[in-house]
């Protein structure tokens, strides 16, 4: 009998769908490898095929959300309203309302992102880099606040303080949503950017809408690279996959 062909890609993207859904359900620490395997219908082994640990899965996982963030903070600082089509200010609104859709539209992601803040408070060997992120984050709404200065927009706090009263402005309505889903990111958006970020326009608002509205992970698509795959060993067949 001819072992059935298996769409790798496809499977891939099945496992680390399931490894969300299971990492967002039990938490990340109480999560294991039996139970990701069981949410996707594989064998355990299976899981191995394509991941070489837990810490494997949840990098795979965010990898699709990382390159999507990298891309609306370069889109902010050097795209297209950096020439001139756009004010400073407005770019920072549309960064605003473009992460508040991309983290909404996944909210199993944005569980996940919550767990692994509150398990790993202090904790150096977390799994992944969370303070890098609010890092980039920081330096990108900084230089945005620096070109703002320079077009003529003044600031109560200095670009680095501002910076960080955003990123945490931002966090606080992801929790709130989280933690209550009777709230709305999407209707605080603009409020949020009225109040932090006065002369930003209400054009920037549909300058968001790219990003938020493309936000369907597609953790399939994302390339191994830094999500410590396990690729050695691994045929096209479906051995071991209990189908």
């Amino acid at each position: 009998m001819v072992p059935r062909k298996v769409d790798r890609q496809a499977r891939r993207a099945e496992i680390l769908a399931a490894a969300v859904r299971v990492f967002a359900r039990r938490g990340f620490a109480d999560s294991r490898i039996e139970d990701v395997a069981s949410e996707a219908g594989v064998a355990k082994g299976s899981v191995y095929l394509y991941f070489e640990s837990r810490e494997a899965l949840l990098h795979g996982a965010f990898d699709a959300l990382s390159a999507h963030s990298a891309e609306i903070l370069r889109d902010a600082v050097h795209g297209p309203g950096a020439d001139g089509h756009g004010t400073a200010p407005d770019r920072l609104a549309a960064l605003v309302r473009s992460v508040l859709g991309m983290l909404t539209a996944q909210p199993d992601i944005a569980h996940v992102v919550l767990d692994l803040w509150a398990a790993g408070r202090g904790r150096a060997d977390m799994p992944l880099d969370l303070a890098r992120t609010y890092r980039e984050y920081r330096a990108a709404i900084t230089t945005l606040l620096e070109q703002a200065r320079d077009e003529g927009w003044t600031a109560d706090a200095p670009p680095q303080e501002h910076a960080a009263i955003i990123v945490g402005a931002i966090e606080g309505c992801l929790l709130q949503w989280l933690m209550d889903p009777k709230v709305d990111p999407a209707a605080l958006a603009d409020p949020l950017v009225r109040m932090l970020v006065p002369g930003a326009t209400a054009a920037a608002a549909d300058s968001g809408t790219g990003h938020a509205g493309a936000a369907d992970m597609g953790t399939g698509d994302t390339g191994t690279a830094g999500s410590g795959t396990a690729n050695t060993g691994t045929g096209d067949t479906g051995t071991g996959e209990g189908s």
